[in-house]
């Protein structure tokens, strides 16, 4: 025992250290080992499942996708076999233009008369009331033409529409709601013998024989190949109206 404790003195402090330091580590590594297959283990069975939901997830979607296109294809052939379909759409949009002309939202060009309407000369009527052109003058000018089948009437540039109106201002008129001086030209435009149609018109005749021919009111014409009428741009919002039985 002697010699075995002298020789266990006589190992340097520093191999006793490292000894057990070794063996704390192999320590370590043995149980680390031991432990891995038991985690991998885990980790694969949890991943299965996973997986499988992500693929059957990843199916579902393809499979709504396929439903998807095939609808879109079903829809498609459908509306090209639906009877008729182009052709009722073709005769919507020609409802839709029609109504849109007829409303005044649209620029015209045809052929058809001007009228040019201009307070009688100061130095035949010095100071006459009757020799200014009013707003009921341009009134029954417009109505005349409408009579007559005019299918469009501007003032001065303002497109005459169910809702407009032709009131005095002044010494100047208000259309729509644009202020006018004279001269006022009237433009229309219809068929092709609408002049004929207006003059032979007793009470445009009238009209030119009280206004013209006795006030002095200057009344002049042209008829012309092509004549635009504007586009109404006023508001195209009614709030009231009445229905005016057809005759009256």
């Amino acid at each position: 025992m002697s010699t075995f404790g002298e020789r266990l003195r006589a190992i340097p402090s520093w191999q006793v250290t490292l000894s057990v330091a070794l063996l704390g580590l192999g320590f370590l590594i043995a149980a680390q080992l031991s432990a891995e297959g038991p985690r991998i283990r885990y980790t694969s069975q949890e991943r299965a499942p996973l997986i499988e939901t992500v693929l059957g997830l990843q199916s579902q979607q393809d499979a709504l996708k396929a439903r998807i296109l095939d609808l879109r294809n079903q829809i498609s052939v459908t509306d090209a076999q639906l009877p008729g379909s182009a052709a009722q759409e073709k005769a919507l949009n020609a409802d839709l233009e029609r109504a849109r002309i007829q409303a005044g939202l649209v620029q015209l060009t045809g052929s058809g008369l001007v009228f040019r309407l201009e307070d009688a000369d100061a130095v035949g009527n010095p100071g006459s009331a009757d020799g200014l052109v009013t707003a009921r003058d341009v009134r029954i000018v417009i109505q005349e033409l409408w009579l007559a089948g005019a299918e469009a009437v501007s003032v001065n540039g303002e497109r005459i529409v169910g809702t407009s109106a032709v009131l005095d201002i002044g010494n100047s008129i208000l259309v729509n709601s644009a202020y006018l001086a004279p001269p006022y030209e009237i433009r229309a435009i219809g068929p092709a013998d609408l002049y004929s149609r207006i003059t032979g018109a007793a009470s445009f005749v009238e009209f030119v024989q009280d206004r013209v021919n006795l006030a002095g009111l200057r009344l002049s014409f042209a008829e012309l190949e092509t004549v635009t009428i504007p586009a109404y741009a006023g508001n195209v919002t009614v709030r009231y109206m009445r229905i005016v039985p057809a005759g009256s």
